[in-house]
């Protein structure tokens, strides 16, 4: 025969649980005496047993002026609970994955620490018991998106091609990521650890080579610069497709006629020259331009690869 849980209990647990999911993060309000009357019909004394068993298994705490709220540090051994360390990296984990699907569908700019909090239905300030501010949450957001496309264990055999390989990984990122580019900087890098392998890779590409260690370190950061720049205006585009409903290749189809008439001025012959037949795109755009760089580092070889 199954044993009646004590309505006190049974409401504990639901919101010990909530707690464990992280759908209620350090810092949060969980509901009071009186909401707790509410939601569940149970008497004042019910309600009180309730906080008064959560703040014994050290999952919420008392502010003054504020309310119950979820601690801050969870204590471990509690029954059923988790390592406070692991709870700790899971909210921030959730709180990276929800800042980039944000970032992803509407722009960097449209990620702010209290949209943030709404999206995941919590307050703006319990985020900053995870991250200490927009800025270190943004770093946290390169490195996870660099961390999606793993280089792979067994490279490529040529130094060549171990180098447009990092560069069509990256690319691919800024695609899936628009407002990744936007977010690098190489006068101030972020110095995200996922964004750094790319270095080392196309560092180890060209070890042994003949070039000199300084070569090496302005070639690996010139591909990854050279790539990021091209993704720059991704996110700019993203937006204005956004907002405007035409896409870019759309926006081009429509300058057609403003084009035509400034190439049939006669005022720029080199250019109309060589329209006739060329099709830009950013891959083509991209892919001339990594050829072009690979093909001037290759003449600074002086050591043929084994």
């Amino acid at each position: 025969m199954t044993a009646v849980q004590a309505p006190y209990a049974r409401i504990a647990a639901e919101l010990r649980g909530r707690i464990e999911r992280g759908e209620l993060l350090p810092g949060d309000r969980v509901p009071s005496t009186r909401a707790i009357t509410q939601r569940w019909g149970v008497a004042m004394a019910t309600a009180s047993k309730v906080l008064a068993l959560l703040g014994q298994e050290g999952l919420v705490r008392a502010v003054p002026g504020v309310g119950t709220v979820v601690a801050a540090r969870p204590a471990a051994g509690g029954p059923g609970r988790r390592p406070a360390a692991e709870d700790d990296t899971a909210q921030r984990t959730r709180i990276i994955r929800a800042a980039v699907a944000l970032a992803d569908a509407e722009g960097l700019a449209a990620l702010t620490m209290r949209r943030l909090g709404a999206e995941l239905g919590v307050s703006a300030m319990s985020l900053y018991r995870h991250v200490s501010n927009k800025e270190q949450l943004v770093v946290l957001m390169a490195d996870a998106a660099f961390g999606e496309e793993a280089l792979p264990e067994r490279p490529p055999a040529g130094w060549r091609e171990r180098l447009e390989l990092s560069a069509a990984l990256q690319w691919r990122l800024y695609r899936t990521h628009p407002w990744l580019a936007g977010a690098m900087n190489l006068s101030r890098p972020l110095l995200i650890p996922n964004g750094i392998r790319h270095i080392d890779w196309a560092l180890a590409a060209l070890d042994g080579l003949g070039l000199d260690a300084d070569t090496r370190m302005h070639a690996a950061v010139t591909l990854f610069g050279y790539v990021r720049g091209h993704a720059v205006d991704l996110e700019p585009e993203t937006d204005a497709t956004r907002t405007s409903g035409v896409t870019g290749q759309e926006w081009m189809h429509a300058q057609e006629t403003r084009l035509a008439a400034l190439v049939d001025s006669g005022a720029f012959p080199a250019f109309a020259a060589a329209r006739t037949g060329s099709a830009l795109s950013p891959e083509s755009l991209l892919h001339h331009g990594l050829t072009t760089l690979l093909d001037g580092l290759a003449t600074r070889i002086t050591t043929p690869p084994h």
